[in-house]
């Protein structure tokens, strides 16, 4: 028998609790990647976390989980990272073992490996101070997500960062949350804005623990109503280009949404709420 987290139950022989305790956590994702699909959420991991990838005595530890197919992902976090700590260590980690075989080409040691594992996150036993999870938990149920957060942030150095989300499949559009050991803090809504009709059209890319509660009368339903309501309030500022329009936009949706970034990251196509504000209840 197994439970949901993938131990052994009491009733299981222990050759086979062994294996099963060996066994990477999680199931294969569809794998879908592109080249700069992630660029969004490195952007805002790099900024968020550069003080304490600059601060740690050691060299760092960044987790690309969930890469997919390809390794491309888990190449640009590494050349991403470098830029703001050159000695950061990527570890890109894939349940599937033909993805890892067909990663080792792209491997530069020590900064950038790739290994097989799951939501356990073998890394010999060092804490990461970033897991990336990007479009790894939508093929689970809504009920399965807590516990994988729960055994994710598990993994995390003191002041760690998981990063669990979704994008389409050019990253135009994400939705993460970003949690630290304790658990969830902030959710980030992040697009082209070129591309965006209004804000609600993000909805499709919430996460998973999100994505059922946008229903009316839940928050995250109305944080998205008030978002179009202020989008279209906004339309004057239209003219000095999408940037400053998405602005305008957020400024106002601050009067009664609890925005915990930085007014220069809106410009970049950003806004972050608290998570408290949009957990469902």
């Amino acid at each position: 028998m197994r439970t949901l987290s993938g131990m052994a139950a009491p009733d299981t022989p222990p050759s086979r609790a062994r294996a099963r305790a060996t066994r990477p956590v999680g199931t294969i994702t569809r794998g879908t990647t592109n080249t700069n699909r992630l660029r969004r959420m490195d952007r805002w991991i790099a900024h968020t976390l550069a003080r304490p990838l600059r601060a740690a005595e050691r060299p760092p530890v960044a987790v690309d989980l969930g890469y997919g197919a390809a390794p491309w992902t888990a190449v640009e976090l590494s050349a991403r990272l470098r830029t703001v700590r050159p000695d950061v260590r990527v570890v890109g980690i894939e349940i599937d073992p033909a993805r890892v075989a067909a990663a080792l080409p792209y491997a530069e040691e020590p900064v950038l490996t790739f290994r097989r594992g799951g939501f356990e996150v073998p890394l010999d036993g060092a804490r990461a101070q970033l897991i990336r999870a990007a479009n790894v938990l939508r093929q689970y149920d809504e009920e399965q997500v807590a516990e994988v957060w729960e055994r994710l942030c598990a993994r995390l150095a003191p002041d760690g960062l998981l990063v669990e989300g979704t994008c389409d499949e050019i990253g135009r559009r994400h939705v993460w949350v970003a949690l630290g050991p304790e658990g969830p803090r902030t959710v980030t809504f992040a697009a082209r804005l070129g591309s965006l009709g209004r804000p609600s059209d993000l909805a499709e890319r919430l996460p998973k623990a999100l994505i059922h509660h946008n229903v009316p009368g839940r928050p995250v339903h109305r944080f998205l109503a008030d978002f179009d309501r202020a989008w279209a309030a906004a339309a004057p500022f239209a003219a000095f280009g999408a940037r400053q329009r998405w602005a305008a936009a957020c400024a106002a949706l601050a009067a009664d949404w609890p925005l915990v970034d930085a007014r220069g990251r809106r410009r970049q196509g950003e806004v972050t709420v608290a998570w408290s504000a949009l957990a469902p209840r």
